[in-house]
């Protein structure tokens, strides 16, 4: 295996892939939040917290923690072979997953636009060999994971970057949909520190075929959100 980065070199790569600019239009996205904040389930900063923690620890946040973990140990290895076949079955499995229309063009929209900037900017042999084993749709998760492998990025910072901007968006989402104030949203995000921390350091078992979610309530909300006669949000 090519030694990591340093510390500071994988903080600047990681700071500019996860930094609200780069162009995957993450913004875009509520996760189905704005049909909650609708509902009147989300009203205040504990609601807003106690919702993103669960789609932390229950929800895409865990689930995206095992994908984007599987698929970088898939693409340490070898080009070729049993590597190959782990890597595009992993993206496959991600391409099914999503729960609702929304969600998945949420996912697969933004893992398009990280492949596509990332190889324009970033060079990386491992993204390259992604795009030549499978067509795609690419999830997020995915793009994030072998991206990072081929960048030499330690697991476990890219892991806790890639789910502090998944929850930093969420966030954002509810400062404007709720509205939440920016001092209520600095303190939810300061909140979830703990939560991400302990998802990145011992994300979910590496076994595929246990790969879960429970978000009912969460995902009813984006199948509604896809009928919503007002929104600002694409999911």
């Amino acid at each position: 295996m090519t030694d990591l980065l340093s510390d500071n070199d994988a903080l600047y790569l990681l700071s500019a892939w996860f930094s609200p600019s780069y162009p995957v239009g993450a913004f875009s996205y509520s996760h189905g939040l704005e049909m909650a904040v609708e509902q009147g389930l989300i009203s205040d900063q504990t609601s807003s917290e106690n919702f993103v923690r669960h789609i932390l620890t229950h929800g895409a946040g865990q689930l995206d923690a095992q994908l984007l973990s599987a698929a970088y140990k898939a693409a340490q290895s070898s080009g070729g072979g049993d590597g190959d076949k782990a890597l595009k079955e992993i993206s496959e499995l991600a391409a099914v997953f999503g729960a609702t229309r929304e969600l998945t063009l949420e996912s697969q929209a933004q893992g398009a636009a990280f492949i596509k900037v990332t190889r324009d900017c970033w060079p990386n042999p491992a993204l390259d060999r992604l795009v030549k084993i499978w067509s795609g749709p690419y999830a997020y998760s995915v793009a994030v994971g072998v991206a990072a492998a081929g960048a030499n990025l330690p697991l476990q910072a890219t892991l806790t970057a890639y789910l502090h901007g998944f929850a930093a968006n969420l966030v954002s989402a509810l400062v404007r949909l709720v509205p939440l104030g920016q001092t209520d949203g600095q303190k939810t995000t300061t909140a979830l520190m703990a939560t991400i921390t302990q998802l990145a350091q011992n994300p979910p078992a590496d076994h595929l075929d246990q790969l879960a979610s429970s978000t009912p309530m969460l995902d009813f909300f984006s199948m509604q959100h896809e009928q919503q006669y007002t929104r600002l949000f694409r999911s």
